[in-house]
Order: structure tokens, then C-alpha cells, then sequence
């Protein structure tokens, strides 16, 4: 008998361990209210507007708001998902057959219908996408084999095997559903382009200044959403946006801010601000490129993590800046996170950072690597984040005879020179919605299994322990493998170097209401259910 699911789905394996302010419950005790606009800052602008294609919150923050998902998360009960498109779904005993009841009488914002066709297109197009199209999470469907439609109310995703996360999955922020007669056409119209069915029609974008949406008088949901629109300053610098916060232009940055500069605001406007803090699914990596010399060589890049002393770091980093837990690729507490006493057993994580440096400096001279040897590190914004993670890269880099310099470039030229290759050193970021091995690990499998693996490496071992974590229904046992993939990643190959996790600080007008800050900053971005207390 298959399992029967109306609007909330078990997301199972997933611990949150977010702390929400009291104001933030309180809030989902008031009256909403309807109109206004909500303003609010973001940092940077979407390098491309096809979601299915990037991986940062500059896409999200303005795009969210047009897009309608098969699935959401409840942001008053993360994790647990519930039906956005999808009214109901049903998984078979063997947990290979999802079958999904659309909404009827949804509408695109050109007044055209939506069926379960345009979500099989939208699912096609990021699991099995043609030549030439780019999937950033391909590889996170792989046990897909197939999506059908029935009817126009029916979509059913065929797995070739059970996946712990394949319901989280659907859930991706970042799966928009697009518009099959679009797709058929031309598949990288949306990379330009915006036509969603979420609760905001799209108005207009100006660069460098402005993004505007405004209400969608035909939303699916009766009584959202609530605002008369929202209008997005942009604002690249960070002090200028904590400015534009304290002088009301502009209500929020949905993204986060650092802990001094929540200080600043908070003893500067008292009871006129709101904070709203949590632990991020968020942390900064260095990435190696395997393909460039020296660091094809696993002396190298072994040296490059026992170099840094992470823990006296993260004690410093998290003064100044919102850097603070020491972790491996998973979170630092999550459910399958590695505990402090088996970090410390990983190259570059020993608390006795002088023998640590010491044998750096031995495999660098092995590897015939001279004193003084300089490299450059590809670097992006905000700088509150990644300018600061360089600095501190290169000082303790300099403790093993190396000489890294910084390159600070914008967004969509890093992002593009990460993925093709063209780079030495270059710093990323794991960030996702939720805690998931799943998601986390998908950028450290073989190259030519994700597109996420900027280091540019194939690895079986990697490929293999992925599928089989995936697959594993029993949480020790899921734990034991994740385990082992973190040690070969981190480890036996030092294909990469993760820096101190991230919180999460949220400033925000009293005004702003039925907004909760949870543990991503992708997630709760659609605004529907936002209002404004009135002045």
C-alpha cells in the first residue's frame, strides 16, 4: 500500500537546530495586514536568472518571489515540507514511485495555465538536461530515471533506487518551475528572461540600482500575498547597506551581517531594530584546482590545509566576521557531522598547529616546491566574508614559506572561471537550504558527475561512497559512510579546505512581519506571506 501525504511530507535524516527570536513567533500571532511595498538591500546582482543554473542568494532574493516550487519547506516547522504545486503526493512501499497531484487553476503571469507538463519540462531540464545546457544539480537526481505525466494533474518521478533525500530535494529553493512551451523553444530563454507563477509578477530591473515586483492578483493561494510589491536596492557595499538599515531607506538585507555590525546597529537604534540569529548551512572552501600545477600534487595541497590553525582562527574569525564553528563538510552539530575528537584526527585540523606546520613545510620541499613560492587566489564578494577568509588564508599560509596574493574579482567572473577551470586557487562556499549529506557532498564527486566539482577531479571512491550514503535508510550506517567520504575528501586527498561555518544575523525593520530567519538564507525568500505593520 503506498504511502499517502496531503500538503506535509516526512523529510526524515535531517536535524535543524535553528534558534528563532521571540518576536518572530509573536509575529505569527498578529493581524497581517494588506499593501505596502517591502524595500529591502541586496549586495549583489544575479550573474544569469535560470536558478537551475546558479548556486547564490543573488538569483534567489529577487527571482524567489516570481517562482512557484513543486514543494516548500514550512518555515514555522523546518524541516518539514509541505505542497506549494504539488496538492498531495504518494510514495510506494519501495520507495521508488513518487506520484504528485497538481494544483488546478494556476495560472503563469501571462494568464497562460499550469500543468503538470510544465513541471515535468522543469524536471527534465535539471536532471537530464540536452548538450550544452547547464545543470548545477544534475548529479543530486541521479536516481531519477524517468519523470511521466499521466494527466495534465499528475507527475510521477520513477527512481531507479531509494534516496533518504529525494522529497528534500524537490524541495530546492532553486528549482523554479519553468514553462514547457518556453522550454521547447529555446531552454536558455530564462537565463535572461522572467515568467513564473509565484505571488510576484516581475516589473523590472535596472542595473545597479533596482529590482521591482509587484502583487499577483491570480496567486493560487487565497489572501497572498499580502505586500503591494517589493522593490530591492542594490547596494554593493556592506557598511553602505547597514547605513541604508539605520536610516530606514530600506527595511532588511535577507542575506546576514556580521556580529560587530549588529552591535553598532543595535546600541545605536535600541528597540527600533529587530535581530534574528541561527546557524547557516553556509561555509566558505578553498578550492584546488587538481589540473594546474603544483597543486595536482597531493603534497601540496596537504601542506596548504596543515598549515592553518583553525581553531585559534575560528576564535578570532568569529570577532570579526560571522565565520565560528570549526567543522568538516557537514555542519558542525548536524545529524552525520563529524564530533571534535574525529576532526582533530584529519590533516590540518590537530590542535598541535607547530608540528602540523612542520611536517606543511616537509611535503613542501618533497614536492620541490621553493621558499617564497607565490600563487594567486580568485576571489569574490561580499567582503565581509571572503575578503576576510583571503586574509586570514594568506597570513597562515605565510607560516609554510608561501605567498599567496588576492585577486578580487565580481561575482559572475568568478563563478564562470570557477566552473571552467580557469584558476590556481579560488574560494567557494557550501550553502545549502537544508542540512543534507546529499547536497553537501554533491560538489566533491568526480567532475564529470557534477558540475559543482570546481577542483576539476575524478574520483570512483568519492562517486561510489556518494551513491552509497545516499542509499543508506539506517542512520548509523549512513553516518559510518559519510564519515569515510569526509576523510578522503579532506584527508587522503585534501581536495579541499573548509573554513569555520557560518551564523547567520539578520537586521530588520519592527514593521517587517511574518518573516522568519531560518538556517539558509535561500529559503523563505518567496515573501507571500511578509506584510507590514502599518506606520
Amino acid at each position: 500500500m503506498a504511502k499517502r501525504f496531503f500538503l506535509l511530507g516526512t523529510v526524515g535524516l535531517i536535524i535543524s537546530l535553528i534558534f528563532f527570536p521571540p518576536e518572530a513567533g509573536a509575529a505569527a500571532q498578529e493581524q497581517p495586514h494588506y499593501g505596502g511595498t517591502l524595500v529591502f538591500a541586496v549586495g549583489d546582482p544575479p550573474p544569469l536568472y535560470d536558478a537551475h543554473r546558479e548556486t547564490s542568494f543573488s538569483v534567489i532574493h529577487p527571482l524567489r518571489p516570481h517562482y512557484s516550487l513543486l514543494l516548500n519547506f514550512d518555515p514555522e516547522n523546518f524541516p518539514k515540507v509541505v505542497g506549494d504545486l504539488a496538492e498531495s503526493w504518494t510514495v510506494s512501499n519501495d520507495y521508488k514511485t513518487y506520484t504528485f497531484k497538481i494544483r488546478k487553476g494556476v495560472k503563469f503571469h501571462d494568464g497562460s495555465p499550469l500543468t503538470a507538463r510544465d513541471i515535468k519540462a522543469t524536471y527534465d531540464k535539471i536532471i537530464f538536461p540536452p548538450s550544452g545546457i547547464v545543470s548545477i544539480r544534475k548529479a543530486f537526481y541521479s536516481a531519477v530515471e524517468k519523470v511521466e505525466v499521466p494527466d495534465d494533474h499528475t507527475v510521477v518521478f520513477l527512481l531507479k533506487h531509494p534516496a533518504a533525500s529525494f522529497l528534500t530535494s524537490l524541495a530546492s529553493p532553486f528549482n523554479f518551475i519553468y514553462k514547457a512551451d518556453i522550454l521547447a523553444k529555446d531552454m536558455r530563454w530564462y537565463e535572461k528572461n522572467v515568467l513564473g507563477s509565484g505571488p510576484f509578477k516581475f516589473v523590472e530591473y535596472v542595473a545597479g540600482s533596482h529590482w521591482v515586483g509587484k502583487r499577483n492578483e491570480d496567486f493560487y493561494i487565497k489572501g497572498r500575498p499580502y505586500l503591494d510589491g517589493y522593490r530591492i536596492t542594490y547596494i554593493k557595499d556592506t557598511a553602505a547597506r547597514v547605513g541604508a538599515i539605520r536610516s530606514g531607506r530600506v527595511m532588511t538585507e535577507f542575506r546576514f551581517f556580521g556580529p560587530s555590525q549588529r552591535d553598532d546597529v543595535v546600541k545605536a537604534m535600541g528597540d527600533k531594530i529587530r535581530v534574528q540569529e541561527t546557524p547557516l548551512t553556509f561555509t566558505m572552501i578553498v578550492l584546488l584546482n587538481s589540473k594546474k600545477r603544483p597543486f595536482d600534487d597531493l603534497r601540496v595541497r596537504r601542506a596548504l590545509t596543515l598549515a592553518l590553525d583553525r581553531w585559534e582562527g575560528a576564535k578570532y574569525l568569529s570577532k570579526i566576521s560571522n565565520m565560528k564553528e570549526v567543522g568538516g563538510l557537514l555542519r558542525p552539530g548536524s545529524e552525520f557531522a563529524m564530533s571534535e575528537s574525529e576532526l582533530v584526527q584529519l590533516a590540518g585540523y590537530s590542535r598541535d598547529i607547530e608540528k602540523s606546520r612542520k611536517e606543511a613545510r616537509r611535503l613542501l620541499k618533497e614536492a620541490g616546491i621553493p621558499e617564497g613560492f607565490s600563487f594567486e587566489v580568485k576571489n569574490r564578494p561580499p567582503a565581509k566574508d571572503y575578503e576576510t577568509a583571503a586574509i586570514w588564508l594568506i597570513d597562515q599560509w605565510r607560516h609554510i614559506g608561501l605567498n599567496a596574493r588576492q585577486k578580487m574579482q565580481d561575482l559572475g567572473t568568478t563563478h564562470n572561471d570557477l566552473r571552467i577551470g580557469n584558476y590556481d586557487v579560488g574560494l567557494g562556499g557550501i550553502s545549502d537550504f537544508v542540512d543534507e549529506p546529499d547536497l553537501q557532498f554533491i560538489g566533491f564527486i568526480s567532475a564529470d558527475k557534477s558540475a559543482l566539482n570546481y577542483g576539476q577531479y575524478t574520483d570512483r571512491v568519492l562517486d561510489e561512497l556518494y551513491v552509497k550514503q545516499s542509499m543508506a535508510m539506517d542512520p548509523e550506517e549512513r553516518k559510518k559512510l559519510c564519515h569515510q567520504f569526509q576523510k578522503r575528501v579532506l584527508d587522503e586527498k585534501s581536495y579541499t579546505i573548509v573554513l569555520p561555518w557560518l551564523q547567520r544575523i539578520v537586521l530588520h525593520s519592527p514593521r517587517l512581519k511574518g518573516w522568519r530567519a531560518l538556517s539558509s538564507h535561500f529559503l523563505n525568500q518567496d515573501l507571500a506571506n511578509v506584510w507590514l505593520e502599518k506606520e
